[in-house]
Order: C-alpha cells, then sequence, then structure tokens
C-alpha cells in the first residue's frame, strides 16, 4: 500500500541538487548505511529502533527514477535519524500539544487511514467482467457526435474576412489563401487544414458555424470568437467508429473504481450521525 510520507527534513536532504553535490564536508563524512535487512532496524537512537521499513517507504517516495546507491542510503538513514532526534526533542518541549500543530498530525494521521480504508474497498470490491461489459454496452448505444473535416482562414478583422470571402467567389482557392494569410500558422500550412475533429474541440461560435454547414460549404459570413475572424469550410463529416472493448477496458475499470470510492464515501456517511 502507497503511504505518503514525505517530512520536509528528508526532502531537503534528499533533493536532487543535494544528491548531485558531494555528501558532506570532510569532518563529518557520510558512512554508507549497511545493506537493508527487514528483521533488523535500520538504526537505533537513544535506544528507540528505527525500522528498516522506514527507509523502504521514504525511497519509494523520493526515488523518481533515482538508482538505488549506497550514497541514498546513506543519505535516507542519516535524514531518518535526524527525524528521530528532532521529533523527540519536539515531544520533550510538548510542542505536540500545540492546537495548530496536534490538528495537522491528527489531519495527516486521518488522511492516510481514510487513503488505506479506500485503497481497502477497492481491493475487497474488485471490478468484474460483467460490470465491464455492461459498462461498454452502454456507452455504445450513446449517440456518437460526427466528426468534421474543416478549414479555416483566421484574421483580425472582419473587412479581412469579407474579402476573403468575396475572392473565394471569384473562384480563388481557398489553400492558397489560407497559406498567405491565416494568422493561424498551424493550419495555414496545410492550406487552412484542421484535420478530423469533433465540434467539442472547437470554441462554441466555430462549432455551431460548423454544424450549419453542409459538405463543401463555406460561411457566407465572417465568423467571430476570441481568436478573431474566421472563414470556415466543411470538407467531410463522418461517423466515428466506436473504440473495441480491449481499447478502452483500462479506462473503464479507472472508471468504476472511481464509483467504488464514491460508494465507501456514500456507506460511510449514510451510516453516520452527521450534525
Amino acid at each position: 500500500m502507497r503511504v505518503a510520507l514525505l517530512p520536509s527534513l528528508i526532502l531537503l536532504a534528499l533533493s536532487p541538487l543535494a544528491l548531485a553535490q558531494d555528501p558532506a564536508p570532510a569532518t563529518a563524512p557520510v558512512v554508507a548505511a549497511p545493506a537493508a535487512d527487514a528483521g533488523k532496524p535500520l538504526a537505533v537512537v537513544n535506544g528507540k529502533e528505527i525500522p528498516a521499513l522506514y527507509s523502504e517507504l521514504i525511497k519509494r517516495e523520493i526515488a523518481q527514477g533515482q538508482p538505488d546507491s549506497p550514497q541514498l542510503d546513506a543519505r535516507v538513514r542519516d535524514s531518518l535519524i535526524n527525524l528521530e532526534l528532532l521529533s523527540r526533542a519536539a515531544l520533550d518541549k510538548g510542542l505536540e500539544k500545540e492546537p495548530r500543530l496536534a490538528a495537522m498530525l491528527d489531519i495527516r494521521r486521518k488522511d492516510q487511514l481514510a487513503k488505506a480504508y479506500l485503497e481497502d474497498y477497492v481491493k475487497t470490491h474488485p471490478v468484474t467482467d460483467a460490470e465491464i461489459q455492461t459498462t461498454y454496452d452502454k456507452a455504445k448505444e450513446q449517440p456518437v457526435e460526427p466528426e468534421y473535416r474543416a478549414r479555416h482562414i483566421l484574421v483580425k478583422t472582419e473587412a479581412e474576412a469579407k474579402k476573403i470571402i468575396a475572392s473565394l467567389g471569384k473562384k480563388a482557392k481557398f489553400e492558397d489563401l489560407a497559406k498567405k494569410q491565416s494568422a493561424d500558422t498551424g493550419s495555414a500550412k496545410n492550406g487552412g487544414d484542421l484535420n478530423w475533429s469533433a465540434r467539442n474541440a472547437f470554441v462554441k461560435e466555430f462549432s455551431d458555424a460548423l454544424a450549419g454547414l453542409k459538405k463543401g460549404e463555406t460561411t457566407k459570413t465572417p465568423v467571430k470568437t476570441q481568436f478573431g475572424y474566421h472563414v470556415i469550410r466543411l470538407d467531410d463529416v463522418r461517423q466515428p467508429e466506436f473504440p473495441a472493448l480491449d481499447a478502452v477496458r483500462g479506462e473503464i475499470i479507472k472508471q468504476l473504481q472511481s464509483q467504488r470510492v464514491r460508494d465507501a464515501i456514500a456507506e460511510s456517511r449514510a451510516g453516520a450521525k452527521i450534525e
């Protein structure tokens, strides 16, 4: 189970910058930590054992692709020793009784327990193949928006857009005008081609204008959006193929697991007295 355990002192000691530098001055060398043994403590500080598991948890959180090494082990061990000493000093002074710190410690503890419970709930309520199939079938029954293959020419002013529309009426080629005049440099080099896209890929004004066109038709008036003025031509329309179940199985599982989390929360709240 993944536990978020990132004390600030550990993060500071194990930052990429710190790892890239010399381990410590000559007067206080960092000695490579002994190989971790799950049956032995990582260290014993004033009679208090630091379990080897602590090192494993910290390294899992901060490794981020860094290879395991004696230097990393040594830094983790020294950081945990410092953490033990300083936390003990804080307890000796009674700092854990300070209201804000006490509240934060309680919140963090409850947060980890809540995460552990939700992970356990998802594990003990696994997603079944039947659920996956049912979810897929329901999605497949929903109407699917068509995809549009459109071109556009984007300019700054309405007057410019009207001139372009007039030129198109005189048999000028849309692609040539797009390459020369469109402010959308990404599509201009392709003659204004926006490739296949669903309507929701565009801002509302553009989308509405596109839906009002027939195949091969160009807008008769400029279309104003937040980007400027567009002249739009609809080249083609197609109905996209629904993906195969295997292609979306992973996404369906994630959706159903998210629903499990919502179910767990709902069940907990249903049995609670909340005032």
